[in-house]
């Protein structure tokens, strides 16, 4: 694993035809945590904390693979994916998100992410999800049977707003008729919890 989010370590692939992977998350704990479980599934794992990092990585990378978090501290991992549909192709991208919603899970699979998947997520998850693009499985992991709370469509209504506006607060609350840190407030709420 190579560790781009504090300072630079590495550890050997797992084998010597190991499959190249940049793993983009700013929670340090859940990155090291899944880096070395895909390290011992047989991936050679770069680690970024944030787009910045990621771009930088970007030129000198053959990645096959990429685990990008949605929601980082400089901007959304969304905005790392066209650019590494247009430097390599084939590579197989999972987005992550903490935030799930179904606006952002089309607008990643539209964008050229092989799958989307909800967090908490463990390794053999984005294993599978790495391959759903060659069975014939949803792009987007299942939602739950039960309908959604009025609160949580709001969240993703306002997700949905924030986007359109670039993700300027300040725009999205004069959209929405909202005083900015209503809207601040109601953003800092985690999808879990609603």
């Amino acid at each position: 694993m190579r560790d781009h989010a504090a300072a630079p370590s590495a550890l050997q692939p797992t084998s010597p035809t190991a499959a190249e992977l940049l793993l983009v998350d700013d929670d340090p704990v859940f990155g090291r945590v899944l880096a070395t479980a895909l390290g011992r599934r047989g991936f050679q794992v770069t680690l970024a904390a944030s787009v910045a990092q990621a771009r930088e990585l970007l030129p000198q990378l053959r990645v096959s693979h990429a685990v990008l978090d949605l929601r980082l501290p400089d901007g959304s991992g969304l905005e790392l994916v066209p650019l590494l549909r247009e430097r390599l192709p084939q590579v197989r991208i999972v987005v992550l998100s903490g935030y799930a919603s179904i606006p952002t899970a089309i607008d990643a699979i539209k964008l050229g992410a092989t799958y989307y998947l909800a967090k908490p997520v463990d390794a053999d998850a984005v294993v599978r999800a790495f391959d759903a693009g060659d069975a014939a499985l949803p792009a987007i992991s299942p939602l739950p049977a039960e309908p959604p709370s009025v609160r949580r469509v709001e969240w993703e209504h306002l997700q949905r707003v924030l986007k359109d506006c670039d993700g300027n607060v300040s725009a999205a609350a004069r959209a929405l008729r909202m005083h900015r840190r209503t809207l601040q407030r109601k953003l800092g709420k985690r999808s879990g919890s609603l």
